[in-house]
């Protein structure tokens, strides 16, 4: 199974042709989506992109698109969450997907607000996988966590004066919390077990421009990463313009 995780930019709006030209030349079989909010926008995108299936709504920014057969999806919103999180259940023995788009901006305090956000998010899928007495079924969480990785260099430069200030303020470096709490609570980071040397894989998936971060991620349970085949940044041409975030594109084994 290859899973797509894509930040389109504010619902896509004028770039349908062009999103759907960076997901097809993925050939994903499901792609989880963020700030996917308008639905006449992702269903244009899933028929120029030749996908069966798709879910959004206008007032979340979690969605997804389909090949493989799915079985039911629902948004939940666990407490003190922004963006709802968005349930995938596939059939055929595929892993469940959750999708998740935590708050941005870079400063220690909105990095604590993404660690309450998580929490709340990371409790709500215990407790739904729980209910269902499967609580170590295989699963993935992607999406746009806007935090970045423990270990991994950081250079402000780029960023606009504002943000750097706001840096600068908060002793020139933004807390990590929020991946690490990832790793805390049992999850391999699908693109740092295949590229473990930061340095030379860094990994960046924003601003396609002038890459310089990476906000996009995907989790697997720990019990489960060598299910992961491998984890790239999908960076086609069009993906330069299509959206403000290169998309991250991760194959799974069988088992």
């Amino acid at each position: 199974m290859r899973l797509l995780t894509y930040n389109i930019r504010e619902g896509g709006a004028g770039r349908a042709e062009q999103l759907a030209e960076v997901i097809g030349a993925a050939n994903a079989d499901v792609v989880a989506l963020q700030e996917a909010r308008d639905p006449a926008i992702v269903e244009r995108i899933a028929t120029l992109a030749g996908y069966t299936q798709c879910g959004s709504r206008r007032a979340h920014s979690t969605g997804f698109l389909s090949r493989a057969p799915v079985v039911e999806h629902a948004w939940r919103h666990p407490p003190r969450t922004r963006h709802a999180l968005l349930e995938v259940t596939l059939g055929d023995g595929l892993p469940r997907i959750f999708v998740v788009h935590l708050r941005a901006w870079f400063s220690n305090w909105t990095e604590q607000q993404r660690v309450r956000e998580l929490r709340g998010l990371l409790a709500g899928i215990r407790a739904q996988l729980a209910r269902e007495e499967n609580a170590f079924a295989f699963h993935l969480i992607a999406g746009d966590f806007n935090a970045l990785a423990p270990g991994e260099h950081f250079d402000p430069s780029p960023m606009p004066a504002w943000i750097r200030g706001m840096i600068w303020l908060n002793g020139r470096d933004i807390a990590r919390h929020t991946i690490e709490m990832m790793a805390t609570a049992g999850y391999a980071d699908a693109w740092r077990d295949g590229h473990p040397d930061a340095a030379q894989d860094p990994g960046f998936t924003f601003p396609v421009w002038h890459p310089h971060v990476r906000l996009d991620y995907v989790f697997t349970p720990s019990a489960y990463a060598q299910r992961i085949v491998s984890c790239e940044v999908w960076r086609p041409p069009a993906a330069r313009t299509a959206s403000d975030h290169y998309p991250l594109l991760v194959e799974l084994s069988k088992g």
